[in-house]
């Protein structure tokens, strides 16, 4: 009477998987696949959790240009001294400053059209924040107009603005992959429980791959994002008794 009850059940249970896969239903609540034939079934455990970055990486591009070289170049040095003076008074150290060489090239000297260029000289140089603190890198790079107010020409190729990472990612990756286990084993429980089943052991496991986004439902994170989010979807195949 029990396995005709159980039989019952699975019966039951595989008419309700098919109903939740057509209304897509199904995959939303964890359920992936229910096999009736082996008696086992197929489940996606979800976790998702904002991180804080610990690194910063920041790039101040600057650039002159002008007639004179030995003026571009001086430019460019005042220009670096004032960056660098800013930086420490934000509490950087030199430690965390780094400072690339001067750059200034003779547009003339090109081969093509190169005499056609109003300004003969443009100069480029920059300076790099490498810091542990995101948090004093982020607010710093709000607080730039008094660089800009002072005739510094920020900008230059590259990205703009900070790129933050986050080096403990491993520190991160564990307790997040735990949870998506609970959670989908969590979910094959309910789904054995309502079929009239027992939930057997772990037959297949597919821990995923955790995808790095920006915290706040904005989509992909080309590095410009402070907190991130870390989420993995995992799938697990669990046998039903």
């Amino acid at each position: 009477m029990a396995d005709n009850t159980r039989s019952v059940g699975l019966v039951a249970a595989l008419v309700l998987a098919a109903g939740l896969a057509a209304g897509g239903y199904g995959v939303g609540k964890g359920l992936e696949r229910f096999r009736a034939a082996d008696r086992s079934v197929t489940v996606k455990g979800l976790a998702e959790k904002d991180v804080d970055s610990d690194y910063a990486v920041w790039p101040l591009a600057f650039r002159r240009g002008g007639a004179d070289f030995g003026a571009v170049q001086r430019q460019l040095a005042e220009d670096r001294d004032r960056v660098v003076a800013f930086l420490k008074a934000q509490g950087f150290t030199e430690a965390e400053i780094e400072i690339r060489p001067l750059q200034v090239q003779d547009l003339w000297a090109r081969e093509y059209g190169g005499n056609n260029q109003p300004l003969r000289f443009q100069g480029t140089a920059q300076v790099l924040v490498k810091s542990a603190r995101p948090q004093a890198v982020e607010a710093a790079a709000l607080a730039v107009d008094p660089l800009i107010q002072a005739g510094v020409q920020l900008g230059g190729d590259g990205p703009a603005g900070p790129r933050y990472q986050l080096r403990a990612f491993n520190e991160a990756k564990a307790p997040l992959l735990a949870e998506a286990t609970r959670n989908a084993r969590e979910q094959a429980e309910k789904f054995a429980a309502e079929a009239g089943a027992t939930l057997g052991g772990l037959r297949n496991a597919n821990q995923g791959v955790i995808q790095i986004g920006a915290a706040g439902g904005e989509g992909f994170d080309d590095g410009s994002a402070r907190v991130k989010r870390l989420r993995v979807v995992s799938t697990f195949e669990y046998t039903l008794d």
